[in-house]
């Protein structure tokens, strides 16, 4: 098994630990995505409590990847996804937060 294999599989089993409605496949193309930062610990979660760390995701993400309009429905959809994941997990995989905001906006397409 390959180390992208092994990052596929950790990300997948911890979307359905916690319960959510993300397909496998997706999971597999939203880390294929993300290169080589699902290999560095520090780029690998998001430090939710961290306002900067939200703010680069809302920008570099949402705005620039995604290509959505900022706004405060941005804010909130971030907060609700972090509060999907749990905020007290310590294991927030960047992953599992952009696949969960790609899929809350329709933007699946993006990673197609």
């Amino acid at each position: 098994m390959s180390k992208l294999d092994e990052k596929i599989a950790a990300y997948t089993a911890e979307s359905k630990k916690l319960g959510l409605s993300l397909d496998d496949a997706f999971i597999a193309k939203v880390t294929k995505g993300m290169g080589p930062s699902i290999y560095n610990a520090d780029s690998e979660t998001i430090a939710a409590s961290d306002p900067e760390e939200l703010k680069r995701v809302k920008q570099n993400f949402l705005i620039k990847k995604l290509g959505l309009k900022d706004g405060p429905d941005l804010d909130k959809a971030l907060e609700e996804v972090i509060t999907t994941i749990g905020k007290s997990n310590k294991n927030k995989y960047r992953v599992l937060v952009y696949a969960l905001l790609a899929k809350k906006f329709k933007k699946e397409s993006v990673y197609q």
